[in-house]
């Protein structure tokens, strides 16, 4: 007997994808008590703290899948450029590189360089995002390095979704940082605009989060049924 390599990184993408949707819905529901005025400071920084940790596991995730689902890709025969030697090392050593840049920002996300280096990874997305949506556009006009036909077009679908996961991904990152700095300033006494501020965007993260696992759940349901 061996393990076959498709079924263990499908295996490992579906990890991802649990830690993914699963994290997103414990800092959904840890955020109520960041943000409620009524508990003491200590008593927020405390759940913010219970928010990040289990955003990290969420994060990895969202960062882990990308490489995966190429990898498959390249098994499948629909990313022919990853066949070429060396390739799909060098894709693995940059998402790598990503995620260990999303771990140092988690690590230090209480000073200003884990502040900076969560900036750093956040301009990290821009191009990616860019970049994901071009090739799924490229590969329904049966052009570019993605190759798929009739029958896979599922494949640049959830593509594009997961750029699209990556947009919203930014604004609760960008949500998220704001904590850190909201708190320092909250920590030299209460203040009514600091509060009002994190009031208005944990709503709107809210109405993001609820389009985010719609998105997340239409990339599940196109990765298992393979609908065309």
């Amino acid at each position: 007997m061996y393990l076959n390599e498709l079924d263990v990184l499908r295996w490992v993408h579906i990890l991802a994808m649990v830690y993914w949707l699963g994290g997103e819905w414990g800092v959904f529901q840890t955020s109520y008590h960041v943000t409620n005025s009524a508990l003491s400071l200590d008593e927020r920084k405390r759940h913010m703290e219970t928010a990040y940790r289990i955003d990290i596991l969420a994060r990895t995730g969202i960062v882990l899948l990308f490489p995966l689902g190429l990898h498959m890709g390249s098994i499948y025969g629909f990313v022919p450029l990853l066949a070429v030697p060396g390739a799909l090392t060098a894709m693995w050593v940059f998402f790598l590189a990503w995620l260990c840049m999303t771990w140092a920002a988690f690590i230090q996300r209480e000073t200003d360089i884990g502040i900076r280096i969560t900036r750093a990874e956040e301009l990290l997305r821009y191009p990616l995002i860019a970049g994901i949506v071009i090739l799924s556009i490229m590969a329904f006009m049966g052009e570019g390095p993605v190759e798929v036909q009739s029958g896979s077009f599922w494949y640049p679908a959830k593509m594009i979704l997961y750029a699209f996961t990556l947009c919203i991904g930014l604004f609760l990152r960008f949500v998220m940082r704001q904590w850190t700095v909201y708190f320092r300033a909250l920590a030299a006494g209460p203040d009514a605009g600091i509060q009002a501020k994190l009031d208005r965007e944990i709503a709107q993260a809210r109405i993001a989060a609820y389009i985010y696992w719609i998105t997340i759940s239409g990339i599940c349901f196109l990765g298992a049924t393979k609908p065309f």
